[in-house]
């Protein structure tokens, strides 16, 4: 039998497994699909939904109907007491309480429809590297979009709100961590930093994106300017430094250095378990394939996930202040986008542009992020940024104290010489 027959075979046999594969997905889907729309359902009133001809299930919206008129009378009483726009985003947080609780149905069919693609993805690319790599590179692009997803149930995860109990939150997290390169104990600690000082001018530099404002980048000396117009390049921003965060920095607990011994024992038993897993494909495949297939999906997945978390908080109208006028929920709700993306975009991102939302209530799980804007219209528009108006942010720079904004480079080089 000759070498180029048997290459034929073994990708029909693998064409052929990932169709059945892809079978099973589809007809799981169709029998869960109303309880990915409401997964609060009782097995009764589930089994009825499936049985009518609308798919639909009015004691949901019934229920949305009667709770709106205590979310307004919320709203109100803070309206009436005060202007403050920080009771506000305080209120907003009581009304928020009532989406948190997760399904664990729900959260276990999300992680099927997310790890079980990306597994089958990566084995479609290392069968297509015998054909052409083209194609190989062709599927890295949802491949790494799958995996930007496990990160996102990795975040949930992370905020306690993907399950009931903490130590199932924490072992799925921890197994995801694995696959995204991210130790998630360390991780987990860093982000709650980043949730708690969001937006605080006093309280920079950790798990988020280094921000300094014009007066800062304006006293630095002409090497300190230029290192951060580095570091605020778009190909160091979202391309080198994505490669470096993901690959290099994530395999020490930087920032938590001399934090005792839990960030050190996330990150070596991560790197332990990604070492375990590289060396197993590697001797099975090769180092070669291995890494012609692993690298594009890091590297895009990286790119990616980097750029979600810039506009999130990298807008023009964002918010900044120091300490006493910073508040928590006011940061939550005015310093975080509402990355309004197209449906397929907000799907494999698993509702992430829901970022103000988030920040206001992150035991809310993803899945429930879309309900919470359907119900509460009035959020809908705070901070909304579109696919096209995201571009834009990338020139924002850095924080104008006397505009209240971020602007960019030539703007903040006009203020040195027109000061406001």
């Amino acid at each position: 039998m000759t070498n180029p027959l048997m290459r034929k075979i073994q990708f029909d046999r693998v064409c052929a497994a990932l169709a059945k594969a892809a079978w099973k997905l589809k007809k799981l889907a169709r029998h869960c699909a109303v309880l990915l729309t409401f997964p609060d359902m009782k097995k009764p009133e589930l089994s009825a939904t499936l049985h009518t001809s609308s798919g639909r299930f009015p004691g949901n919206l019934e229920a949305a109907a009667q709770a709106r008129p205590a979310r307004d009378q919320i709203l109100q009483n803070n309206r009436n007491s005060t202007s403050n726009g920080a009771l506000e985003a305080r209120a907003w947080t009581s009304i928020l309480n009532r989406y948190r609780a997760p399904s664990t149905a729900r959260s276990v069919i999300e992680i099927a429809i997310t790890a079980l693609p990306l597994v089958l993805l990566w084995i479609a690319m290392w069968a297509l590297l015998h054909f052409s790599y083209w194609l190989t590179l062709l599927v890295a692009v949802p491949a790494a979009a799958f995996l930007v997803r496990l990160f996102m149930i990795q975040h949930d995860c992370g905020h306690g709100s993907f399950f009931r109990h903490r130590l199932v939150n924490d072992w799925v997290g921890r197994v995801a961590g694995v696959l995204t390169l991210t130790p998630y104990d360390f991780w987990r600690q860093t982000h709650a930093v980043h949730h708690a000082t969001s937006g605080n001018l006093d309280l920079r530099g950790v798990g988020d994106v280094d921000t300094i404002t014009v007066d800062e980048y304006l006293a630095r000396s002409r090497w300190g300017r230029l290192m951060y117009r580095l570091y605020r390049h778009p190909v160091v921003m979202f391309g080198i430094g994505p490669a470096y965060l993901f690959i290099l920095q994530h395999r020490l607990p930087v920032g938590l250095m001399k934090a005792g011994w839990r960030p050190w024992l996330s990150t070596m038993a991560t790197n332990a378990a990604i070492a375990l897993i590289v060396a197993t494909l590697i001797w099975f495949i090769g180092l070669k394939a291995f890494l012609l297939v692993q690298l594009p999906i890091t590297l895009l997945a990286g790119s990616i996930g980097v750029w979600l978390f810039y506009v999130q908080h990298q807008f023009e109208n964002t918010s900044w202040k120091r300490v006493p006028a910073w508040n928590l929920h006011e940061a939550a709700l005015q310093g975080s986008s509402h990355y309004d993306l197209p449906p397929i975009l907000r799907w494999f991102t698993a509702n992430i542009g829901i970022h103000h939302v988030h920040h206001l209530c992150s035991r809310v799980p993803f899945y429930r992020l879309p309900r919470v804007l359907r119900e509460n219209p009035e959020l809908a528009s705070t901070g909304r940024l579109t696919l096209g108006e995201s571009i834009r942010c990338i020139r924002l720079v850095l924080w104008d104290e006397n505009w209240q904004r971020l602007v960019s480079f030539r703007e903040a080089t006009r203020a040195r010489m027109q000061p406001i």
